[in-house]
């Protein structure tokens, strides 16, 4: 699949093909200085880009790419524009657990196969987050401070309607700040920066951590 057809894939999710064509151009004139890290959406590719600068990094001046694929089941497509059969540049990855089975399969026929277990993936430099990227970025910074959080962005008044709801009673208040962040468009994409901003650089999520170590 070429360039313009994965830009109409990630554009059909919702998200900017910008990183993609950036990726694509360095690859193409340097593939030795490149490095591409495959995310399922822009909200990942918001967390990991804010923490890489709240580190001193300057990903794109170092030839990184945080190229959100607008959804794990299509990891094969951008593998094959970016792996051992197309450009060839160097290779990570971050999805939630559920998709674990997609990124692997796309691995392997890509011909990338991972050993067993998350241990496989990461000796690849792909990681596993449980349940999802916010669910370790909440766990890592407390339920009281992202809803701190959450009322710095004027937003504590939705979120205490959202959690009256009767599908919401019964769930844990980890779960219910997870979901509230998926239930409006640009709402996951916009804490995706702002828990990535407020996180302690010593308390990063190991997978979050994991990938930037990786390129």
């Amino acid at each position: 699949m070429d360039e313009a057809a994965l830009a109409a894939v990630t554009e059909a999710a919702g998200g900017s093909s910008a990183a993609l064509a950036a990726a694509a151009a360095r690859a193409r004139a340097a593939p030795r200085s490149c490095a591409v890290v495959l995310v399922e959406g822009v909200s990942d590719q918001a967390a990991l880009e804010t923490l890489a600068a709240r580190q001193g990094r300057d990903l794109r001046g170092d030839g990184v790419f945080v190229v959100p694929m607008g959804g794990a089941t299509n990891i094969g497509h951008f593998l094959g524009r970016f792996g051992p059969d197309g450009f060839g540049v160097r290779l990570a990855g971050l999805c939630d657990e559920g998709e674990e089975r997609d990124f692997r399969r796309g691995l392997e026929r890509a011909g990338l196969a991972a050993g067993p277990g998350r241990a496989g993936l990461t000796a690849r430099g792909f990681f596993v987050c449980v349940a999802d990227l916010e669910d370790e970025l909440i766990r890592s910074l407390g339920v009281g401070r992202v809803e701190e959080l959450i009322e710095a962005q004027g937003e504590r008044g939705p979120f205490l309607t959202f959690t009256r709801q009767p599908a919401q009673r019964n769930r844990t208040r980890e779960q219910q700040l997870r979901r509230f962040m998926g239930t409006r468009s640009g709402r996951k994409i916009h804490y995706g920066h702002v828990l990535a901003a407020a996180v302690d650089l010593t308390r990063v999520p190991e997978p979050l951590a994991g990938v930037l170590a990786r390129v």
